[in-house]
C-alpha cells in the first residue's frame, strides 16, 4: 500500500525528532566533558608543582615575582635579595620563634586552626578589628603561589594550596619553605638575605633574640623594622621569647 504524501512527511518528521535526540546526548556529553578535563588538568599541573618543592628550592616565590614584574615600568628600580638555605643552616631558634609568634598550634593542626579563626570573627562582631587568623601553612601557599590581597577568588585558592601542602609535604618542609620566602623587610625575602643583610650574621648564627625580632615585624615589614624597632616591636620580641619558653624551647618542634 503506497503512502499518502502527508504520510511521508509525517514519517520524516518523526526521523528528523530521533536524529535530533540521538545525537543531543552526545553534545552534552561533549560539552561536559572539556571543562572536566580542563579541572583535572588543573589540578594534576598544581598537584604536580607542590609535589615537586618538596624537594626543590623554590628559584623565587609569586610575591617575589610580582615585585620583578613591577620592576619593569619603575624607573628607580626595587633591590630583591633572596637565597635559600636548608633547614640544617638555620638556628633552630627561628622556627622556633616564627610558630611562637604566628601559630603555636602549627605541629598539631592540619593547615586551619579554626579555634582562632572563630575567636578573630567573634572579636570583630564585639566591635574589635578584625584580626588576621591564618596559619604557618597558609602564608606559605599564599606566598608561594598566589597574589597578595583578600578577594573571596584569593582565598579560595589559598585554601585549596593549603590543603594540598599539607597532605604533600611533611611539617618540617612547611616551615622550611616559609622562613626562606617570608619577606622579613622591604625586598628582603628569607631568612638568610635578612641575617645578612641586617646582622651580618650567617642563619645558623641567629640567637633567640635575634629570631624573636625578625618574627616579630613578619606581620607587617614595611611598617615594622629590623633596623629600627620600634617601642611596639620591642614589646612583641620579649613577648615572643616568653612563649619561645613556655612551649619548651627547640624540643617543641623536635618531633615535626
Amino acid at each position: 500500500m503506497n503512502n499518502t504524501p502527508r504520510q511521508n512527511t509525517i514519517d520524516q518528521d518523526i526521523l528528523t525528532v530521533r536524529m535530533k535526540t540521538k545525537k543531543f546526548p552526545g553534545k552534552i556529553t561533549v560539552s561536559l566533558a572539556i571543562p572536566g578535563l580542563l579541572v583535572l588538568a588543573i589540578f594534576f599541573f598544581s598537584v604536580d608543582l607542590v609535589l615537586s618543592f618538596r624537594w626543590v628550592p623554590p628559584p623565587t616565590s609569586a610575591f617575589m615575582m610580582q615585585r620583578r614584574v613591577q620592576n619593569f615600568f619603575k624607573q628607580n628600580k626595587d633591590t630583591i635579595r633572596y637565597r635559600w638555605v636548608n633547614r640544617e643552616s638555620i638556628s633552630p631558634l627561628m622556627p622556633l620563634a616564627v610558630v611562637a609568634a604566628e601559630d603555636q598550634k602549627f605541629p598539631v593542626h592540619r593547615g586551619f586552626d579554626f579555634e582562632s579563626i572563630s575567636d578573630a570573627v567573634e572579636d570583630s562582631r564585639r566591635g574589635g578589628r578584625l584580626r588576621g587568623a591564618s596559619t604557618i601553612t597558609q602564608q606559605t601557599a599564599k606566598n608561594l603561589f598566589l597574589w597578595p590581597g583578600k578577594n573571596f577568588v584569593r582565598k579560595g585558592l589559598e585554601a585549596y594550596f593549603t590543603v594540598l601542602l599539607e597532605w604533600l609535604w611533611p611539617k618540617r618542609r612547611i616551615l622550611e619553605v616559609y622562613l626562606n620566602i617570608a619577606e622579613f623587610s622591604d625586598g628582603v625575602y628569607g631568612v638568610a638575605a635578612a641575617s645578612e643583610s641586617h646582622l651580618g650574621k650567617r642563619p645558623a648564627e641567629l640567637t633567640g633574640y635575634d629570631a624573636a625580632l625578625f618574627a616579630a615585624v613578619l606581620p607587617n615589614p614595611k611598617r615594622m623594622f629590623i633596623a629600627r624597632p620600634s617601642p611596639y616591636v620591642q614589646t612583641r620580641v620579649l613577648w615572643i621569647e616568653q612563649q619561645m619558653k613556655q612551649l619548651g624551647g627547640i624540643g617543641y618542634l623536635e618531633n615535626l
